[in-house]
């Protein structure tokens, strides 16, 4: 009986450090620790933005994976990633970035009071519209190109990740 309540204690003790683990990742470990979101990594530490998102923030992004980033031109992608371009690049990435921390029922919330739709501004200062039909939710850049949200509410300890399938562009 005793082994039994120490094989129970430890099994717990074991899931609560895993999960107390979990919660103390921000948004940058927890991208870098998902092998689908490498060129989301690779682009944020080219663009010098590690450090801000790993800052206390809260801070909701929408992370498009390694097949949204395959969906640009594979000579443009490499342009973004050079030196020089750091400017671009990172406009585009806090475009990918609000300031707060919201969940999916927040968004979901928030688009039944607007009807369907809601203007949020990003970190770099644009505006991007969220929208929802009978497919889904979806993210509206300012050139008019969507992205559907696919994954939502990756709990960070320094905000939220939702999964996004295609880079929006300012």
């Amino acid at each position: 009986m005793k082994k039994l309540i120490l094989t129970i204690t430890t099994a717990a003790l074991f899931l609560f450090t895993i999960n107390s683990n979990a919660q103390n990742k921000d948004i940058v470990d927890i991208a870098a620790s998902n092998k689908s979101f490498s060129t989301l990594v690779t682009a944020v530490k080219a663009a010098g933005l590690v450090e801000a998102l790993k800052s206390d923030g809260p801070f909701t992004v929408f992370a498009p994976t390694n097949d949204a980033f395959a969906k640009i031109d594979a000579n443009t992608l490499g342009a973004l990633l050079k030196p020089e371009n750091k400017g671009k690049l990172t406009s585009i990435l806090t475009y990918h970035v609000i300031k707060g921390k919201l969940t999916a029922k927040d968004v979901v919330a928030a688009l039944k009071k607007g009807k369907g739709k809601v203007t949020l501004t990003t970190l770099s200062g644009s505006k991007i519209t969220v929208v929802q039909n009978d497919k889904g939710i979806w993210l509206k850049d300012a050139n008019g190109n969507y992205s559907m949200i696919s994954k939502t509410d990756i709990m960070a300890s320094n905000g939220v990740i939702h999964v996004i399938d295609s880079v929006v562009m300012p």
